[in-house]
């Protein structure tokens, strides 16, 4: 089994330190306040005085701190300690901010492995958790037994960023249920009815509608966002025209709703009424938000 060290004991390290435990690792921890890592202790983990310490002791580094600028002072205190050291990062952050720490990292003679944790911390070495992972393809293969006793990970490439690109995306997604979900929740509140009562309407629906997905993604991808269109975007303007007219109506705020409904107007205006709702992607990603 492998020596780890895990620099960071807030929930999410803690948690990846207790499950490389019961996996039968050798765990050493540090933390910038030390009785936060204690209850560590009494699952055997010993306590590193510093982060050079703990990265000396380890064959693997794994990081997780509140941010990258965390990230970064804490590597900073082990740098004399770095070369020829396995480290992942498991911070959450943007691609460019993984780009930078790798390259600063793999100057000081690391091996250097991004993440981004798909989970909450009671999830952590649980069956259906993911990690995802970019950076050194050596240092991945090399850890994935311990990796993998983490959650399912999934390696994207070697571009250290590509990890938090798709991080961020997929907790984009989230998001944009949880911004849908809660501009219904307000409608449905703004009539006196429960929403408990409303998700046996909003859940089956949700489902049906991510059948569509599939196809959006394929017209994404090649383009053609005018091929085999069932509801065109001009019909599909209307009904976000309705959704925040209705709003105003109950006296609801708009703003989840509205910047669709600018986006897709927009796209209508330049000519592209007869596209499916996917040909508003070409709008944001050109940062065309009107």
């Amino acid at each position: 089994m492998s020596r780890i060290s895990t620099l960071g004991t807030g929930a999410m390290g803690s948690a990846l330190a207790a499950t490389l435990m019961r996996n039968g690792h050798s765990v050493t921890v540090w933390n910038r306040t030390p009785a936060r890592a204690e209850p560590l202790t009494a699952a055997g983990a010993s306590i590193a005085a510093s982060p050079a310490d703990a990265v000396a002791e380890a064959d693997l580094v794994i990081l997780c701190v509140v941010d990258y600028a965390a990230a970064r002072a804490v590597l900073e205190e082990a740098e004399g300690a770095l070369a020829g050291r396995d480290l992942v990062n498991l911070t959450n952050g943007t691609p460019r901010d993984a780009q930078e720490l790798a390259a600063w990292a793999t100057a000081k003679g690391a091996a250097y492995l991004d993440g981004g944790i798909m989970a909450i911390p009671p999830m952590i070495g649980e069956a259906g958790t993911l990690i995802l992972y970019s950076g050194s393809t050596a240092l991945f293969e090399r850890h994935k037994p311990s990796l993998i006793a983490l959650a399912e990970g999934r390696y994207l490439g070697g571009d250290p960023g590509r990890a938090a690109l798709y991080d961020l995306a997929l907790l984009s997604g989230m998001y944009g249920l949880f911004s849908g979900f809660l501009h219904a929740a307000a409608l449905v509140a703004s009539s006196g009815d429960r929403m408990t009562d409303f998700l046996a309407l909003l859940l089956p629906w949700l489902e049906a509608m991510s059948g569509t997905l599939p196809d959006l993604a394929d017209k994404i991808d090649s383009g053609l966002h005018d091929r085999n269109v069932v509801s065109n975007l001009a019909m599909q303007t209307v009904a976000l025209e309705n959704i925040v007219r209705a709003s105003g109506e109950q006296d609801v705020a708009p703003d989840f709703i509205d910047v669709m409904r600018r986006l897709a107007t927009s796209r209508v205006d330049q000519g592209h009424g007869d596209d499916d709702i996917s040909a508003v992607v070409e709008l944001i990603r050109r940062r065309e938000l009107v």
